[in-house]
């Protein structure tokens, strides 16, 4: 079996779907746990509190970092055995599919923004919320405490250049996903002429509500700050 998921072409695929499948869940998780911070700071620092540094959320953090990790370095090496068998023609698939055809070509430079963005967040929230609190510390950097999430997201989108820098970000991530989403399905065998329209809305779907709800929460607290008092 290992042999299979390391050395074939579709076992490499099936790793790359199923952690991609695992990362679009938590992205989706994610989402809807920052779009309460809209609805609610207070019940948004609840969340943040009852996650922090438990052992839960070290499981999680650690299980999440392995996904990525897999799923970045089994990208690289499918990018690089197609490289050797189609030069430039990545990510192949049976059905064309127009509307996302230049995302289908450029999954790995989308996949590296995506990367960056991430390392980005880490920096921005991570660091200073979980890691704050593993170190003992009862405030990060900014003299907010580390479950105080609200009151971080407040004063990291209220800085313009970090609304276009996580806008570009979130962009990107919504053309991985179009692309994406549909790609693992179609690894195990679901696109063909029933389900390819399906898969694509629903690919369009998912990656459309995970770029509005991340876009609204820094809107939102970009333009309205006064209404989330």
């Amino acid at each position: 079996m290992s042999c299979f998921l390391t050395n074939s072409s579709l076992g490499k695929k099936l790793v790359m779907s199923v952690s991609g499948a695992f990362l679009v869940l938590f992205i989706l998780f994610h989402m809807s746990m920052n779009v309460t911070a809209i609805i609610s700071p207070k019940g948004y620092n609840m969340i943040c509190e009852f996650l922090g540094a438990n052992w839960y959320a070290l499981v999680g953090t650690a299980v999440l970092a392995l996904g990525v990790l897999v799923h970045f370095i089994y990208a690289l090496i499918l990018t690089a055995n197609n490289y050797k068998a189609r030069g430039s023609q990545r990510y192949a698939v049976t059905v064309k599919e127009p509307g996302v055809s230049w995302a289908s070509k450029n999954m790995l430079v989308l996949g590296f923004i995506v990367l960056v963005g991430m390392f980005l967040h880490l920096y921005n929230f991570w660091a200073k919320m979980q890691l704050v609190e593993l170190m003992g510390e009862h405030a990060n950097s900014l003299g907010f405490g580390p479950a105080d999430g609200a009151s971080l997201i407040a004063y990291t989108f209220s800085q313009w250049y970090y609304v276009v820098i996580y806008l570009v970000w979130f962009a990107a991530l919504w053309f991985h996903l179009t692309h994406g989403v549909w790609s693992m399905f179609q690894t195990v065998g679901w696109a063909n002429d029933t389900w390819y329209p399906r898969l694509k809305c629903l690919a369009n779907v998912v990656a459309t509500l995970i770029f509005l709800g991340f876009a609204a929460v820094v809107l939102v607290y970009f333009f309205c700050p006064c209404c989330l008092q």
